[in-house]
Parts: structure tokens; sequence; C-alpha cells
């Protein structure tokens, strides 16, 4: 049953999309498709979480070659519990993008949306499940094509640039990334990330510290750590707001995932690297929440608040510890699920005002309570206030970190401390902004079919249906931390002892 499991989340949205194309003239049909598609992704997903944390890591050799000669699905308890909350959160921005593209009655737009999210999912799917480095290059261009389309879709000469932008960074990185594969690949002569595991050791410590470092750059460009994160404020305020929604869940945190694979997997250990990761880690977090502090407009400062806790991730990994890794696969999986949540109801806030400016909006608790509530508890939990999923996972991670008691650990613990305040300070300008002071000028919609009351604005059930659905989610990760958590620990424990990842993947079953 593994071996069909296994393969699904990346073969059933690529069948999806290509059937996504055929009947695009018929939307209601395709939007069926795509629900239903990533409906069973879920699905599929939780069940591969279950086997993989009952009996160890579920692996599949396509084409029937054995490793490391051939392709590799490896499913672990890290990549299946990212590879579920990455599928409900597609999901939920999918509804989103359903509700928006029926009010908005763009049907061009719609009809190219759908193959492209659904080739990125797949993409997404097939960077946490494969097992070798060349594959993962290939996800992330998957998922490169995609998103270039998607955000730049309806758009005008500024979201093209900023298109352009993205893009261009992201070949950089797609050359860099190639070519440290084929430097891995003439050092070791394998891509497989088991077996290069394995070989990986055998070579001085010289070669193996610079084959790491050029890996953690390159994903570190992905995952916009300091100082590569330049491009995401830049590409993302510009995006419609679904597409902003999913980049700014999940695709830096696959950067996050690959660099927490090959860092654990093939270059185990708390040497140089983690030193360098512990500083990346500080000078990510106060930047990053820094930039947050001078924007003016809600998506941009919402952009940098993606970069400044992308740091607490950083920090859990350069601990080396199992209570860091758990601490930063937990705050992963919060950060996935709120931050998309907050994007979400930054479209409705821009819906609603015409507007993404904080200048130009305001008074939206009197006339949208529901929308004030849906902004104030994603954003209370990001800022990491008790006993929300943000609150716990900073917890979690500054334990770690003050058990660690080395110098570079006690700064980062201090960074997260600092960071936090201030991310409460930049979601309380925010909560200044837009739902205090005068109430500003109503922009009704042009099309009330299936609205419900917001405040004085009418907003489809679809989206409200969606964003709400996403706050929900975060709050569930606080009703169930502690199981969570004990989830986070068994996969940290995995990752510092990778040798059931080599197993599984190297010896035949």
């Amino acid at each position: 049953m593994i071996r069909i499991l296994l393969p699904l989340p990346i073969v059933l949205p690529l069948l999806a999309a290509g059937l996504s194309v055929v009947v695009g003239r018929h939307q209601r049909l395709q939007r069926a498709l795509s629900v239903l598609t990533l409906t069973a992704v879920v699905a599929v997903a939780g069940r591969l979480l279950f086997v993989a944390d009952t009996d160890g890591p579920a692996v599949v050799q396509l084409g029937g070659w054995v490793a490391p000669a051939g392709i590799s699905l490896v499913g672990d308890r890290l990549s299946t519990l990212l590879l579920l909350v990455s599928s409900l959160v597609l999901l939920a921005v999918l509804l989103y993008a359903i509700g928006q593209g029926a009010a908005d009655g763009r049907r061009t737009t719609v009809a190219v949306f759908h193959p492209c999210y659904l080739v990125l999912a797949a993409g997404i799917a097939m960077a946490f499940l494969t097992g070798d480095l060349f594959n993962l290059f290939v996800a992330f261009e998957v998922m490169l094509v995609a998103s270039y389309v998607l955000i730049t879709l309806d758009g005008g000469a500024e979201q093209v640039r900023a298109g352009m932008t993205y893009v261009v960074v992201s070949l950089v990185a797609s050359a860099l990334f190639v070519t440290a594969v084929g430097l891995v690949y003439a050092a070791t002569g394998t891509v497989n990330m088991a077996d290069a595991a394995v070989r990986l050791a055998e070579l001085p410590d010289g070669v193996r510290l610079v084959l790491g470092l050029m890996l953690l750059v390159v994903f570190g460009i992905k995952a916009a750590i300091f100082p590569l994160f330049s491009w995401l404020p830049d590409s993302y305020p510009t995006a419609p707001s679904p597409v902003t929604a999913v980049f700014a869940g999940l695709l830096t945190k696959v950067g996050v995932y690959a660099i927490i694979r090959t860092q654990t997997l093939l270059f185990p250990g708390d040497g140089p690297t983690a030193s360098v990761l512990l500083v990346l880690a500080v000078l990510t977090m106060v930047i990053g929440i820094l930039g947050a502090l001078v924007q003016d407009d809600l998506k941009r400062l919402l952009s940098f608040t993606i970069v400044g806790h992308i740091g607490y991730m950083l920090l859990g990994l350069g601990l080396y510890s199992v209570a860091g890794l758990a601490g930063a696969i937990l705050y992963t999986v919060h950060h996935i699920t709120v931050q998309t949540t907050l994007f979400l109801v930054a479209g409705l806030i821009e819906r609603r005002e015409g507007t993404s400016s904080m200048a130009r909006s305001g008074g939206l608790q009197h006339v949208a309570p529901v929308l004030a509530v849906l902004y104030l508890v994603p954003a209370l939990s990001l800022a990491g206030i008790p006993p929300l999923s943000g609150f716990l996972a900073k917890l979690g991670l500054i334990q770690a970190g003050t058990a660690d008691g080395g110098v570079l650990a006690l700064v980062g613990v201090g960074a997260a401390i600092l960071t936090s305040l201030l991310t409460l300070y930049a979601v309380g300008k925010v909560w200044s902004s837009v739902f205090w002071g005068p109430v500003a000028p109503v922009i009704p919609d042009e099309d009330p079919t299936d609205a419900v009351e917001v405040g004085t604005a009418r907003t489809p059930r679809l989206m409200l249906g969606a964003a709400a659905f996403a706050v929900a989610g975060g709050l569930a990760i606080t009703v169930v931390a502690g199981p969570l958590y004990a989830l986070t620990s068994r996969a940290a424990a995995d990752l510092m002892a990778p040798a059931s990842y080599v197993q599984a993947v190297l010896v035949p079953r």
C-alpha cells in the first residue's frame, strides 16, 4: 500500500493540473477538480504521517531501481508532518482563491490559476518527499515555473517587475544549486542523500565544510535568511492575495526544510557550521523585524516579519540538540499556518479598504469586528502571546537555548526575546493604524452574490470562511501542542540520529 500512497502527493496534483487545462472553460468543474485533488492529498499525507510515526520512514524506489542508482521517495516524521500541514494550507488558500475569483469574475485568470497552483502543490510535495539532491533541485524548478506565473497573474508593470526580481534571484540560486550538486557528485559519486551521508563522512573536514556552506547559501536564498532576503519584501506584496499567502506560508519553509535536512543528514555535527547558523539566526531575526517596524504597507510589513521569524527556525537548528530541533520544527508548523492566515486576512482588509496602505485605513474594529478578530488571533500568536502556538514554540526554543548555555546560544535567546517584543510592537502598529482611528471610506463590492456582511462592506462567504478556517488551524495547534511537541521531538531525535533514515533508504526491505 505504501508503494502506492507515497508518490500520490506528487502524482495527483500533476495529473489534475493537466486535466485542469483540458477543462479550463468549465470553471465549476475546474474548481471541483482542484478541491478534490488537494483534499485527497491531505488524506494521503495524514496516512503517511501515521505510518512514518509508527513504523519508521516509508521508502519507495521508483522504477524498481535499488538505491542509490534510482530515484528514492522518503517519508519520515519531518517530511510527512510538513507535507500534511502544507497540504491543509494549500487547501485553505485554494478555497479563498475560489471565493475571490468567483466574486471578481475573472475567467481567464481563474482558468490559468488552477493548473499552476496544482503544479506548485506537486513541487512542494516533491521537495518534502524526495530522497536525492538532484530531484530536490527539480522540485525547486517546478515550484519556480509555477510561482512565476502565479506571482505575475493578472498583473501590471509593477507586478511583472517584482516577478522578474523573484525569478532572477531564483535562477541565481538554481545555478548555485546545480553547481553544488555537481560538486557533491564529484566528491562522493552519488546524489542520493542517504548514500551521500555515508560517503561524505569519509571526506576531509575542509571539503565537507565547503560543500555544506554552498548548500546553506543556496537554501538560504530560498528561505530568505540574512543577508539573502532582499528579494522577498519586493516580490510578495505585489502578487494577488491568495498567491502571496501561499508563498508567505510555504515557499520559504521549503527552503528551511532543505537546510534542516541537508545539515542534519549530510553534515551532522556541531562544528563551525552550527556557529554560522547561530550567527545567521540572530542577524535574520533582528534585521528582519527592524525592517518590519518602518513599513507603512501592511503586506510589506508582514513580508519583513517572514524574514525575522525564519531566524527562530535557524536558531533551533544551530543549537543542534533534540530540544532545539523539536522547537524549530514546531515553530515551522506554527509559522506556516499563522503567516498564511495573516496574509489571507490582509487580502480581506485590502479588498474592503481598496488599499494595503495602513495610513489610508482605519476604524475597522468598529465596522468590521469579524475582520478584527480574524487578524488579532494570528497576530498575537505571531508575537508569542501565551497560550497561543507562537508562545509555545518560542518557549521551547528559549528553553533549548538556555540549556545549551553557550555564548552564541544565549545571544540567540536574547535575540529571540527581543524579536518577539518587536513583533508585538509591529502587529500592534497595524492594529492601531487599521483597526483604530477614524473609519476609512468603504469601497463596496460590485458583485454581492454569495456574500456576508463584514462591517459595512460585503465579503464573499468562501473567502471569509477560508480565513476563519486558517485561524482555527492556528488555534488547533495550541490545543494539540502537547502531542504535537512530542511528535516534533521524535522527529528531532530522528534527525540527530540519521542512521534509521540511511538504513531505510539503502537496505531493501
